[in-house]
């Protein structure tokens, strides 16, 4: 039975500020998550907290490339350290975030020990970068150039720490649950990366969108590969707690019916979750609703 160890990854550092003064909620959800005693319901070991940088914006102007670049580069090396040492040890590291940005310090602490895909459950592509600034607008907020950012699209000190740059081949990466309007799939298609919709995944079945997903990986990613869950690849009719709602996202029991079979895989080496928003969630309906989630997942049975 895998060792599951719960770790906080608090960092809100590539998220715009939602209103000026103010800073993004989503470095609450850890917390949030943890009142619901996912630790006891994951039979998890505890694996504390990292601490990310505090969150400034001091001077940075439009166009100056990614706020908080420095801070995030930092939080990333450490966040790697903890997430290689954990899959070297034979265990499950589970990371409770914090916006998407802490998807870089999980495939660059997997590219630190071999050769992983990622599964990218997300309603965003997350794949703007400086060659596509003129559809996508400049880059700045690292949590939506994530998919780029790990495959060596974007600045230098974001995609190329430590020189292991990429960290994930466009072979091994897999985006699941973007929008069906999403304006990137030209392009991803292009470059021979691979995506299924929440519209396809509806058509197709989730449960046969993953079992794909877990053959394509089997044939690229010889080290096995990562979930990345991004809270709103969820519709915003069960999941408007998120900093970027759009329409047309997956259902509890699709998500439900991907999360399954990848999770149960032997070849998966570990979970982040993103961008839920306690601020936005008073009475903790998403948090509960997540928690179910990943217990349904990951608890052993």
């Amino acid at each position: 039975m895998r060792r599951i160890v719960l770790l906080d990854a608090p960092s809100n550092l590539g998220l715009r500020p939602p209103a000026p003064g103010t800073v993004p909620g989503c470095h609450k959800l850890a917390g949030a998550l943890r009142e619901q005693g996912l630790l006891r319901r994951l039979g998890a070991l505890e694996g504390g907290v990292l601490t990310p940088p505090r969150y400034d914006l001091g001077g940075w102007r439009e166009g100056e490339g990614d706020f908080h670049a420095a801070a995030i580069a930092e939080y990333t090396r450490r966040l790697a350290t903890r997430v290689a040492a954990h899959v070297r040890d034979g265990e499950f590291p589970v990371l409770l975030g914090g916006d998407c940005s802490i998807l870089l310090g999980a495939a660059l602490g997997l590219r630190r020990t071999g050769r992983y895909g990622i599964v990218h459950l997300d309603g965003h592509s997350d794949f703007r970068h400086p060659g596509n600034t003129d559809r996508n607008g400049p880059v700045g907020a690292a949590a939506g150039e994530g998919a780029a950012q790990i495959t060596g699209r974007g600045q230098a000190d974001l995609t190329g720490i430590d020189g292991l740059g990429p960290y994930v081949r466009d072979s091994d990466l897999h985006l699941l649950g973007i929008r069906d309007d999403d304006e990137d799939r030209a392009e991803l298609t292009s470059l021979g990366i691979a995506h299924h919709t929440a519209g396809e995944i509806r058509r197709q079945g989730p449960d046969a969108v993953a079992r794909k997903t877990l053959r394509d990986l089997q044939n690229t990613a010889p080290d096995g590969f990562w979930i990345h869950l991004d809270a709103d690849v969820l519709d915003p009719s069960v999941m408007p707690f998120v900093d970027s709602p759009g329409p047309g996202g997956l259902l509890p029991g699709e998500l439900r019916g991907l999360l399954l079979p990848l999770a149960a895989s032997p070849r998966c080496a570990g979970l982040d979750l993103t961008v839920y928003d306690p601020d936005l969630d008073p009475a903790g309906t998403g948090a509960a609703l997540l928690a179910g989630l990943l217990e349904s997942a990951l608890a052993p049975s």
